[in-house]
């Protein structure tokens, strides 16, 4: 009896103890029309690459630091939060990438939160900001964090990695947007209606020069832009339709790269030859031309541009229209185009 009842305490200490932490995440998932044939998870001290099957799976493990990480599928990306021990599913679809992206398994209420933090975000932030003026702007601003702060302060239970970053960001984020949008304002008001700045014998895709005297008697769309750019390469299917459907009409469409040595290792050449690539890859359409000094450039500069994608509009005169007109992708920018007769 007695050797009975030594064998039941040994089970009983043995169920009491808690199966061991892992000590890396796995994450698995399923991607629906794939970027790429590989995923990237990057932080400033971390980066992995993970191979994606031809079905769109994918599965590995992961030691990290606790912490946000960058979640990259070709030149889409998102936020997603890891620790050991983790074991996430996700899923996504790319043809509406941000919407579809779900978690499930541990770890999942913190990563479903920074998804639905990315779309409120992206909703509160897709306003016509630079057709208001400037007291109209700083009131809306503040209506947007005081939504912003109640839907963080909603959610319960997230790790404090997490709260805490978003509420230490939030000010910083909203008062970059507010700048950008109340220079373009100021910049609204200080350049419609005037001579545009110009630009000369700017290297055309085609291996000739364009300046943009040569382009009066039509109205001219501008497109600031830069391989690197994600929101830049997101209009380029709405810039392709734009041009299909007013190639008979009373306007050119040029593309402008800013691609500089900076952002392509130190190399003006290969800053060149990625933009010949992408042209090429993308079929990109109308003027394709290259500024000669990047962002230091004068039309660059005389513009103001301090963020892309930028959309500029000309009229057949040389004169600006709208030196921040609406991109591609906004209703409003054909609503423009039909009010000029174009």
């Amino acid at each position: 009896m007695k050797k009975i009842f030594i064998a039941i305490g040994a089970l009983t200490i043995f169920a009491c103890q808690e199966t061991p932490k892992k000590d890396y995440v796995t994450l698995s998932g399923k991607i629906t029309d794939q970027n790429s044939d590989s995923i990237i998870i990057r932080s400033r001290k971390y980066s992995k690459t993970i191979k994606v099957n031809a079905d769109g799976t994918f599965s590995d493990t992961l030691k990290v630091e606790a912490g946000l990480y960058n979640f990259y599928d070709g030149g889409e990306s998102s936020t997603i939060f890891l620790k050991n021990g983790y074991d996430l599913d996700m899923f996504l679809d790319t043809k509406a990438f941000d919407e579809t992206i779900t978690y499930t398994g541990e770890g999942s209420e913190n990563n479903n939160f920074l998804a639905e933090k990315s779309l409120t975000e992206e909703k509160l932030l897709d306003q016509d900001f630079s057709s208001m003026d400037l007291e109209t702007l700083d009131a809306t601003f503040k209506n947007i964090e005081t939504e912003l702060t109640t839907f963080y302060n909603s959610k319960q239970g997230l790790d404090s990695i997490i709260t805490t970053s978003a509420s230490k960001s939030l000010s910083p984020m909203l008062e970059g947007n507010k700048k950008y949008y109340a220079n373009n304002i100021i910049l609204k008001q200080e350049m419609t209606g005037k001579p545009s700045p110009v630009f000369v014998d700017y290297a055309n895709a085609d291996g000739s020069t364009t300046s943009l005297e040569s382009l009066k008697g039509k109205y001219v769309y501008i497109d600031v832009w830069a391989t690197w750019c994600a929101p830049c390469k997101a209009e380029i299917p709405a810039l392709k339709a734009l041009e299909k459907e007013y190639h008979d009409k009373n306007i050119t469409f040029v593309s402008v790269s800013v691609d500089d040595d900076r952002t392509h290792g130190g190399s003006w050449d290969k800053a060149k030859a990625d933009w010949l690539a992408m042209v090429a890859e993308e079929k990109l359409g109308g003027v394709q031309i290259m500024s000669p000094e990047g962002w230091q450039s004068d039309f660059v500069r005389d513009y103001k541009v301090n963020g892309i994608p930028r959309f500029i509009l000309i009229d057949p005169v040389g004169n600006i229209v709208d030196p921040s007109a609406p991109r591609p992708s906004d209703s409003k920018l054909k609503e423009l185009f039909t009010s000029l007769s174009i």
